[in-house]
């Protein structure tokens, strides 16, 4: 088994729209990035590709590169899940957590948790998120930003 951390950080904007493991949160503030900023879905590409020893996104899809200008995360990840799958690995479990003092994230929790599913095609039950704020402290408590971190086993297929 090998374990890899992510994490991510975009700044909030407006005429931007929100989206977290795949889904379009209903906001007024969006996120700020080259792709479409999914940062729950940046920090979960970099773990995976840490636990690998494969580097980060910014290696694999830079934001110089014009062909990853508003892609979409779910797409990339994707793309990471071939890269470990050709390694010969796969998940075995995912912990991520998204920080944000708004909007309240709980309805979208479990719609993201099917969408990293799919795409990593495994069991949902492997796919663990949460939601958290910083309680008014930072620019993540003052909504200027959104943050999230990921960890993540995986084990080699001819294992299972």
């Amino acid at each position: 088994m090998r374990v890899g951390i992510g994490f991510d950080v975009h700044k909030l904007v407006e005429d931007s729209d929100l989206i977290l493991g795949g889904v379009t949160i209903d906001y007024f503030l969006g996120l700020l990035g080259h792709s479409d900023a999914d940062v729950l879905l940046h920090a979960i590409k970099d773990a995976l590709l840490g636990a690998i020893g494969e580097g980060d996104i910014g290696r694999h899809f830079p934001d110089t590169d014009p062909q990853y200008k508003g892609i979409s995360s779910l797409k990339l990840l994707k793309e990471v899940v071939d890269i470990i799958e050709d390694k010969g690995y796969i998940l075995n479990n995912l912990d991520a957590t998204i920080i944000a003092q708004k909007p309240k994230l709980a309805p979208y929790i479990e719609r993201m948790q099917k969408n990293i599913a799919e795409v990593l095609r495994v069991d949902i039950n492997k796919i663990n998120l949460k939601a958290t704020t910083t309680e008014g402290l930072g620019f993540i408590g003052k909504k200027e930003g959104i943050a999230a971190q990921a960890i993540v086993s995986v084990v080699e297929r001819k294992g299972l």
